[in-house]
Order: C-alpha cells, then sequence, then structure tokens
C-alpha cells in the first residue's frame, strides 16, 4: 500500500509547526508519514547541534517534542480526530546523539470518542529505541477545533501517496 506524506496543506489550514512545518526556519521541518501498511505514523531524521542539551546529544525537550508531534500526527492520520495532549510520559533509555539519524514511530493504543492513547519510539537506524513515550490526546469538541483551526479541520482521505 505505501505511505501517505502528511502535509498541513492538505488538512487545509496553514501552520508554523516547530517540528513538522517545512517552512519554519527555526524549526525541525521533520516530514511525518502514514505507513498504511504498518498502522504507524513514521519520519526520519537528523538533527544538527543546534538542539543539543549536552554537547553531542539532543536535548530532551526536543526529544519529546519530536515524540508529541508523531503522536499527534498518529491521531490526525491513523484516529482521524483532532486532539490535544492531555497526560504524557517518556522513558529516555540512551542518548540521542545529534548528526546522527533516528527514526520516530507513533501509533494508536486504544481509541474512544473523547480521548486517544498513544504510543511513541525513537530508534536508531539498528532499531534500537532510544526513548519512548505514551500519552493520552482529548480529542477537540466543534467550538475548540474552531478556535484551533478556523473553519476548516475536516480530515478526509485527500492526502496523495507519495
Amino acid at each position: 500500500m505505501g505511505k501517505i506524506r502528511l502535509h498541513n496543506d492538505d488538512l487545509g489550514y496553514e501552520t508554523n509547526c516547530f517540528v513538522c512545518e517545512q517552512t519554519n526556519e527555526a524549526g525541525l521541518r521533520i516530514p511525518f508519514f502514514h505507513d498504511l501498511d504498518r498502522g504507524l505514523v513514521t519520519a526520519e531524521f537528523t538533527l544538527s547541534d543546534a538542539f543539543s542539551g549536552a554537547p553531542t546529544m539532543l536535548h530532551g525537550g526536543v526529544t519529546l517534542a519530536v515524540l508529541d508531534e508523531a503522536m499527534a500526527w498518529a491521531c490526525i492520520a491513523i484516529g482521524r480526530q483532532w486532539a490535544v495532549t492531555s497526560e504524557t510520559s517518556t522513558k529516555f533509555h540512551r542518548a540521542i546523539y545529534v548528526d546522527k539519524p533516528h527514526v520516530v514511530e507513533a501509533e494508536i493504543v486504544e481509541q474512544s470518542d473523547s480521548e486517544i492513547v498513544t504510543a511513541g519510539r525513537i530508534l536508531n537506524l539498528k532499531g534500537v529505541v532510544r526513548a519512548e513515550s505514551t500519552a493520552t490526546f482529548t480529542a477537540l469538541g466543534e467550538a475548540q477545533l474552531k478556535r484551533a483551526v478556523g473553519e476548516t479541520g475536516d480530515i478526509d482521505d485527500s492526502m496523495t501517496l507519495d
């Protein structure tokens, strides 16, 4: 089946997302994909020392942002709901190094009309888990959605395959 590139533009609104927006010069510019075969949201990324904490390691807050973004895209692409993070927990198993390629993956663990539970992980290219996270997202109601993204916000199947 393949992968679908996830674009904010395809969802009908503009954003300056720190993690995924390709035109945000101060951001991470990580491109996310919906892997239809595996039922995951994924992204490959390599971040420079501009995002370090310790001199050779990715800042923990940046790591959390990458995991949160992947899990939020899972809510949209897999769960077909707009939602915001209400609770999260992360375990850092090993350092995530700057200037080294990594993969982030996220999936839906459980879903109801009002909540979505997600899981995410960052791995190196050998498949070793560096950090993993779980998060509960609260689905946005119609009024909240309009405040967040305007009059648009329909999640449909119009995203094209790469």
